[in-house]
Formats: C-alpha cells, sequence, structure tokens
C-alpha cells in the first residue's frame, strides 16, 4: 500500500500545473443546449438538444424537437440524423474513425450552430490497479489506470467511472502537461458517501466499478476542466449545468461536440 503523504501530494503536482479557466457564469436561461458525441465505436451516434433553464429551476430541460442535425468529415462523409425521441437525433451509418476532423451543423429555432472536433489517435487502456488509504478513519479507494501516455505532447483524456448498477457518472480530466510521454501515475479517487448527494455511495470491498477512458481534443477538455469547476465535485451525473463552461459549439449555445476514442475496464475492489 502506498504512503497516504505520497499519494495526495502525487495528485497535488499533477494537477496544480493546470492553468486556471475564466468561466462565463451568466444565468442564459433558454439558449440551446448541444450534447454531441462521435466515436471510434460503431454507431449509432447521438445528438441531444434541448433548452437552458434558471439556475433556480429544477434540471427538467425542454427538447427542442424540430431541429436540422448534420454531421460529416473531412472525408466527404455526411448524413442527416433522424428525430429519436426527448430531443435526441441519431446517426445510421455515419462513422467514426481517429484522425479525422469531424462538423456539426445544426439549424434550430431560426439559428445555425456549428461546431469541429478531431478525434485524437487511440492511446491503449491496458488495465486498471487498485490502492487505498486511510483518513479520519473512512478508507478511501483509487483507481490507477493503467496507460502510456505518447511522446508527443498534447494528449488529453477524460475518465467517466460508474459504481455497481448506479446511473451517475463520476469524470475527471487528465493532461500530459506532466509526465508525458510516461506511463500513467495519476490515480482516480473513488467516491466517498458525504452524506450531501442522495446518489452518492460508500465504496466498499465487493464493488465493481466500470472506467470509460476517452482520448479527447483540447476543447473538450478545457470545456470539462471548467465543467468540473462549476460543479465542485466528479461532475453533474452526465448532464449539462445552466452555468456555461467555454462552448466549441458558436452562436451563444451550451453544450459540447466531441469527436473521441473510447477504452472501457471494470473491477471489483477487494
Amino acid at each position: 500500500m502506498k504512503n497516504t503523504f505520497f499519494i495526495i501530494l502525487s495528485l497535488f503536482l499533477l494537477t496544480s500545473c493546470e492553468k486556471e479557466i475564466d468561466l462565463d457564469l451568466d444565468n442564459k436561461a433558454g439558449n440551446i443546449v448541444i450534447e454531441a458525441n462521435i466515436t471510434n465505436q460503431p454507431g449509432p451516434y447521438f445528438v441531444r438538444i434541448t433548452k437552458s433553464v434558471a439556475f433556480t429551476e429544477n434540471n427538467q430541460y425542454p427538447a427542442v424537437t424540430n431541429a436540422q442535425v448534420v454531421l460529416s468529415d473531412d472525408t466527404g462523409q455526411t448524413e442527416t440524423l433522424q428525430y429519436v425521441s426527448d430531443g435526441k437525433y441519431k446517426t445510421t451509418a455515419f462513422s467514426g474513425v481517429v484522425g479525422r476532423t469531424y462538423t456539426l451543423k445544426i439549424q434550430a429555432e431560426g439559428k445555425e450552430y456549428t461546431a469541429q472536433s478531431t478525434m485524437p489517435q487511440e492511446v491503449n487502456f491496458d488495465g486498471l490497479t487498485q490502492d487505498s488509504f486511510v483518513f479520519g478513519g473512512t478508507t478511501t479507494y483509487t483507481l490507477l489506470p493503467v496507460f502510456t501516455d505518447p511522446q508527443a505532447l498534447g494528449n488529453r483524456y477524460l475518465f467517466n467511472f460508474t459504481v455497481n448498477d448506479k446511473p451517475k457518472k463520476t469524470f475527471e480530466v487528465f493532461s500530459d502537461n506532466v509526465n508525458n510521454g510516461l506511463p500513467n501515475q495519476r490515480p482516480l479517487f473513488l467516491p466517498n458517501d458525504d452524506g450531501d448527494d442522495p446518489d452518492d455511495v460508500l465504496v466498499v470491498a465487493g464493488d465493481t466499478i466500470h472506467v470509460e477512458m476517452q482520448s479527447i481534443d483540447n476543447n473538450i477538455f478545457t470545456y470539462y476542466s471548467a465543467l468540473l469547476q462549476i460543479s465542485g465535485d466528479g461532475g453533474p451525473g452526465g448532464g449539462v449545468t445552466p452555468s456555461n463552461p467555454p462552448s466549441n459549439i458558436n452562436n451563444g449555445a451550451l453544450g459540447y461536440f466531441s469527436a473521441h476514442t473510447v477504452s472501457k475496464r471494470s473491477i471489483v475492489i477487494e
């Protein structure tokens, strides 16, 4: 078992070098919110379009149902998505390939929104190792994603993980500003139940942790870094907050468009 001080010091060293991100926290109720993902896994892929709500309202986002949504890439592939339900539009034959640049165009409520995202090369997700430390009488578990960062500087990663069959996702983002070209040394800290959120769980021996590793572009890294600052913890459970971190979508839309790779691993806590 690693020394507690070493774990905490390592986390400080790896996070303290990240630059601060200026957040525009206007209360923009009624704005278009776009959540769009394309991956290197087989489709269909989904684009969800809703309207933002005020800070004081419940997180019930009205769906936008009559939009025109077009995906294309730099090889000439293009498709107009079909509406499904709940603000979601899906592809039928579109494919995601590493290295390609993807463009999203949306016509909705008299305005056009566009965004681009380039899918990075996939970095092998080789496995997970487990550690733990005791603080204040409580055991906190950590997982170390096993992967080696490529030599070229500029790789960005998003990790999300769930506990057992709980729907809530926890997010963390890594960059290679420290530890570039080396085996990963930054752990994921598994959540403890602090009583502030009814969806929180105390991770104990026997729990299964499902981890997804994404290689993301720099715009999406910036977006999620800001989103984590806003939420103050491991993310908002997969939704978009009514605050507005810097989006890669133009014309005042909130949200993001991400072309990324996906690898998944699971581990049972011992």
